[in-house]
């Protein structure tokens, strides 16, 4: 059964945000409008849950070996209707989408939230440890060159990590998981790279659970969906994570075994308390809106659940302005 340990449920209510964007600043297509002269930069993420007002997906390949990334072998013409039903939610609950071509043979890039991170001052583009998804930083490092967003770091040497490691706590804290994907020098560069921007990473281990060939990020066990309240799966959430998140009194929605097998714990703020989910997960979705969350679904079977991908993975997040809240 779903836990209700949910704290500050009337704060997150009235946090939802309602305020769509202005008809003039909506969305159109997948251009990419030019900046006025002296405009403020629309990039730059310090949040997991403030309002998003950009995110960049990527269109899902049709080629290449999906049984050997891993995939459940998906319905190819439901997979792009899907992917795009998605983009469309998204544009409707007031994001711009920026949408990168799809990349032949790389069936993974279609979870464009792994390659890197998008911080305050621009990207960091990372080195991946999944030999299929070796070439995918410099693509993001191109999509996210093309929509405005500058590059500020690489990371190097040995380095390997994986964006679903990384959530952000507070404008000033990144906690990251330390997982088969995303190893200590890894860890130890971007402790050094946030830093210089006045960011403090700290560090939790993930567990073994079915070991390096499946992948656990961090973000499988946690979704923060408002400032007090994550969705979290807490029988593999390490003690740390739980640690933090009781120091910070931010409540827990306890996603059960069920659910977490069908991406319940994967859930997209577009602001606080007011997310998008996978279809499907009834018992998740309750707790969801019991808390005063305002739940948006999409349907994922090729697009998500096939690839083990929920919508903190298809998108990466571009710009969260913190000010709309």
């Amino acid at each position: 059964m779903l836990a209700g340990a949910i704290a500050g449920v009337n704060r997150v209510s009235a946090l939802i945000y309602r305020g769509a964007m202005s008809e003039s600043a909506a969305p159109s297509g997948d251009g990419n409008a030019a900046e006025p002269a002296g405009a403020r930069p629309e990039f730059g993420v310090r949040s997991m849950t403030a309002p998003l007002r950009r995110v960049l997906v990527r269109r899902p390949t049709l080629t290449g070996d999906f049984a050997g990334a891993a995939w459940r072998l998906p319905d190819p013409e439901l997979l792009v209707r899907q992917h795009e039903a998605f983009a469309d939610l998204l544009r409707s609950l007031g994001c711009r989408v920026d949408v990168a071509p799809a990349l032949d043979g790389l069936v993974d890039a279609t979870y464009l939230r792994d390659p890197g991170l998008v911080t305050g001052t621009g990207a960091v583009l990372f080195q991946m440890a999944k030999p299929a998804r070796m070439a995918e930083p410099e693509h993001l490092g191109a999509a996210l060159q093309a929509a405005g967003v500058p590059v500020t770091a690489r990371l190097s040497g040995g380095a390997r990590a994986d964006g679903g490691d990384f959530i952000w706590l507070d404008e000033h804290t990144v906690l990251a998981g330390r997982s088969y994907r995303t190893n200590a020098q890894a860890l130890t560069q971007l402790a050094a790279i946030l830093r210089a921007e006045g960011i403090e990473l700290e560090q939790v281990d993930l567990p073994h659970d079915r070991g390096p060939g499946h992948v656990l990020h961090l973000m499988s066990l946690i979704s923060p969906v408002a400032a007090d309240l994550a969705v979290v799966y807490p029988p593999l959430a390490p003690v740390r994570l739980m640690e933090a998140l009781a120091d910070r009194g931010i409540g827990v929605i306890a996603v059960d075994a069920e659910e977490y097998e069908t991406m319940a714990c994967n859930v997209l703020a577009v602001a606080p308390g007011r997310v998008v989910v996978v279809d499907g997960n009834p018992r998740a979705r309750a707790a969801l809106e019991s808390a005063g969350c305002e739940v948006h679904t999409y349907a994922g079977s090729e697009i998500s659940i096939k690839g083990d991908g929920g919508p903190t993975c298809l998108t990466a997040p571009i710009w969260r302005d913190a000010g709309a809240e």
